[in-house]
């Protein structure tokens, strides 16, 4: 076999390299990337090939622009060769360092251990149970982000979604094994790993910019037995006034578990329900499956019958549409690689939609799932449902638990495409909702590969309520943000188990900044909603979501500006909202004291403003149970707005500023807004965007934007951390204001005369 090498210098930090086949065309992911003509002019990057006739091998170098050796991040030479088989391609590399991070979906810490480690991706109806073992769980994301000495750093991503292992050696070195397709490299340089992460969506597709309301908390259960059941929950959450922006459902509202059906019996009024929602100013999500039932009856359903009439399945090897088993018992799937597919989804989420008004959708068992292995009548042991090499997957075989490998697409055979069900699912589920509410869509699924943060979000699946799952929740979302997943969470005091009362009071403070914030559990267990536990738990909780609403402006910010961002890499117990915001939870039992890790500078705490001075060590602090601790990193502002029990009344709210002061006395912030729910704001220009600045003795605003005026904007509050001097006076706006200075935390409160956001202002202090 002679092999082609297609090296293209896109750009000035981005490397794709192809090696491919030309004489056999074979399966190649048709994920949408940047389309390339010419090189680019300057590259932080090169590339060396072997001479024709010797061992094949390459190696990319990092070039330095400053002074500095140039550096190898990677290189096949020396390591094991090249291999190309029709079923099976092995890759080996070289490595600079050992800190390598990514290599998703797996359970673990951040940083991965190099000591002869192999991680198996083939996307799996798995609940996480134990950490470290490299078993394949959900997702498929051939990415890594590794870091270098002196800091810099770099990525790689392996654009193939066949079933493949990775095998991490201390060497340190690297080797893809993957059984089709063929190797699709692109390379990433940084420097800094938020950088690695942004041209590495720039190839997969930058994160979708959430509706709102969906960063409130939001509620369910699997066991939500009816719709009384159901609204006791949201009426009990109430009377705590606990905040909750939606409440969802599992599977209990359909009619023997089909999709798009209304169990008529104890769902009956599940309109009703929906419309009672609304009318609290709160959102409804429901759950559907990709399996549609083939059940004969006397009776129609749309969602088999249409299916059928489009020929939309996915089919056996012999070209009959490939029965499965799911909840509803036999099932056939909806092959969403054939866009007709997208028209059938559309149809039966519109048609569902006219009878109950839902907001968003919660797609599971997209891996695919299945109780049979491959199907009803089995699978034909060919080529594809046996082959030769079968990475280190949990069942053995490629058929365990999901369809048989040699189902036919449109796109390949699920030998091929397996992996794709989750995102392409969610891109029809993206289309649907956008035809059916003509709003921004808000869609969650469990099973996801590279490009999924475009279109939706993800949930770290069915965890257990273990203090062991809160903490590995934090390196789950970490992860996920490096994969470009920004709307990422975990099910808060966990889905399967019963949990205890102290577990879930940290787990829903840690919660509270999950960027998807839900709990939910599983069938037959205690119920677990913040409200059914003490008047303790129920303060805390109130406390810790109170929070997370009041700085909900700053989120939705984040999602705007910065929805690549990430830090701490290395830390996987605390974790940072952007550059501002440090959250550091109680992750074990009985601990009310944390070694906190504060980076070199100045960090106040949240709540009273006490500057913590950083060093770059670990400092002993108090962790009381009543609240989880937040300290705000100095030389940031933060928007914020005073919070209520949903995103639609505190939307009505006026604005607020926390600016804490750097070592020089200087900070800045921005804030994007807009309605929070229609789609292409930003492209149509119908949005504010104010950027904040503050010096010694000033804070002001500069009105970059103001194509939105839909809802008031007023600031009333501003308060300052950091303030070593006791102001004499304060204006805004050259009128004076009154104020509070509270002397031994350094802290200025200035209450503000509701000044209008999308006008410049001006806060000074002598």
């Amino acid at each position: 076999m002679n092999l082609v090498m297609d090296i293209k210098y896109e750009t000035e930090y981005r490397l794709r390299i192809r090696i491919y086949d030309p004489k056999n065309a074979r399966y190649e992911v048709p994920l949408d990337t940047p389309k390339v003509t010419k090189a680019a002019p300057i590259q932080r990057y090169s590339v060396i090939v072997s001479n024709t006739g010797d061992a094949f091998n390459f190696a990319v170098t990092r070039k330095m622009l400053e002074p500095g050796q140039p550096v190898v991040l990677f290189n096949t030479s020396g390591a094991a060769p090249l291999i190309f088989a029709d079923q099976f391609i092995q890759l080996s590399t070289f490595l600079p360092t050992k800190c390598l991070y990514g290599l998703g979906e797996h359970r673990g810490s951040l940083l991965h251990s190099m000591d002869w480690r192999r991680l198996t991706t083939w996307n799996r109806d798995q609940a996480p149970h134990d950490a470290d073992t490299g078993t394949n769980l959900y997702g498929h994301h051939p990415f890594y982000l590794m870091m270098e000495d002196g800091g810099r750093s770099h990525g790689f991503f392996l654009l193939n979604s066949n079933a493949k292992e990775t095998a991490l050696q201390p060497a340190p070195a690297l080797t893809w094994r993957t059984i089709g397709g063929v190797l699709d490299l692109y390379m990433f340089m940084g420097p800094s790993p938020s950088e690695v992460v942004q041209q590495y969506t720039e190839v997969i597709g930058r994160s979708f910019m959430p509706p709102y309301w969906s960063l409130g908390f939001h509620l369910c259960k699997y066991g939500y037995h009816s719709v009384n059941e159901t609204m006791a929950v949201v009426k009990r959450m109430q009377e705590a006034k606990i905040p909750q922006d939606t409440q969802w459902n599992d599977i209990d509202y359909m009619d023997q578990y089909k999709d798009f059906t209304i169990g008529t019996s104890k769902f009956g009024d599940q309109a009703g329900m929906v419309n009672t929602l609304h009318s609290m100013g709160m959102h409804y999500v429901m759950i559907v499956d990709p399996g549609i039932s083939n059940k004969k009856s006397s009776s129609p359903y749309p969602p088999y019958d249409v299916g059928t009439k489009m020929d939309i399945w996915i089919k056996d090897s012999k070209g009959v549409p490939l029965v499965g088993k799911v909840w509803p018992g036999d099932v056939v799937f909806p092959d969403f690689t054939n866009p007709k597919a997208y028209d059938y989804w559309t149809q039966m989420t519109k048609a569902f939609h006219d009878q109950v008004q839902f907001d968003g959708m919660w797609i599971d068992m997209n891996e695919l799932s299945n109780f049979y292995d491959g199907s009803l009548t089995g699978c034909p042991g060919n080529k594809y449902d046996n082959p030769p090499y079968v990475p280190a997957v949990l069942g053995d075989q490629l058929k365990a638990k999901t369809i048989c490998p040699s189902a036919q697409q449109n796109f390949s055979l699920t030998y091929n495409v397996h992996d794709l069900y989750g995102l392409t699912e969610t891109m029809a589920t993206y289309q649907a909702l956008k035809t059916a509410r003509a709003r921004r869509p808000f869609i969650i699924s469990r099973s996801t590969f590279a490009g999924q943060g475009h279109y939706g979000g993800h949930w770290s699946g069915d965890n257990f309520a273990r203090y062991e799952d809160m903490a590995v929740s934090i390196p789950e979302m970490l992860n996920m943000n490096m994969f470009g997943i920004s709307m990422i969470g975990a099910d808060i005091c966990g889905f399967h188990d019963d949990t205890t009362e102290q577990l879930c009071q940290r787990w829903q403070q840690l919660g509270a900044f999950y960027p998807f914030s839900r709990n939910h559990n599983d069938l037959g267990k205690k119920p677990q909603d913040p409200a059914v536990f003490s008047d303790a738990m129920k303060n805390s909780t109130r406390t810790a979501l109170s929070v997370r609403y009041s700085l909900l402006p700053y989120l939705y910010t984040l999602f705007h500006k910065f929805p690549e961002d990430t830090n701490t890499y290395i830390i996987d117990d605390q974790f940072l909202w952007g550059s501002a915001l440090m959250i550091t939870p109680v992750l074990t039992k009985d601990t009310t004291a944390l070694n906190t890790y504060f980076p070199a500078c100045a960090w106040y705490d949240f709540y009273t403003g006490l500057k913590i001075t950083g060093s770059g060590s670990r400092i002993k602090v108090n962790a009381p149970l009543s609240q989880i601790n937040l300290y705000v990193r100095g030389g940031n502002i933060l928007p914020m707005v005073e919070p209520a029990m949903t995103t639609t009344e505190s939307r009505k709210n006026n604005f607020r500023l926390l600016v804490a002061l750097n070592e020089t006395g200087q900070a800045n912030g921005g804030l994007f807004w807009d309605d929070g729910e229609t789609i292409g704001t930003h492209d149509s220009g119908v949005f504010n965007m104010i950027m904040f600045s503050a010096g010694k003795n000033f804070v002001s605003s500069e009105v970059m934007k103001a194509g939105y005026t839909g809802e008031k904007m007023t600031l009333d509050k501003l308060t300052v951390y950091g303030m070593l001097v006791t102001p004499k006076s304060v204006t805004v706006n050259g009128k004076g204001a009154q104020f509070q200075y509270n002397s031994p935390v350094k802290t200025l409160t200035v209450s503000i005369p509701l000044v209008d956001l999308l006008k410049p202002f001006s806060v000074k202090w002598m």
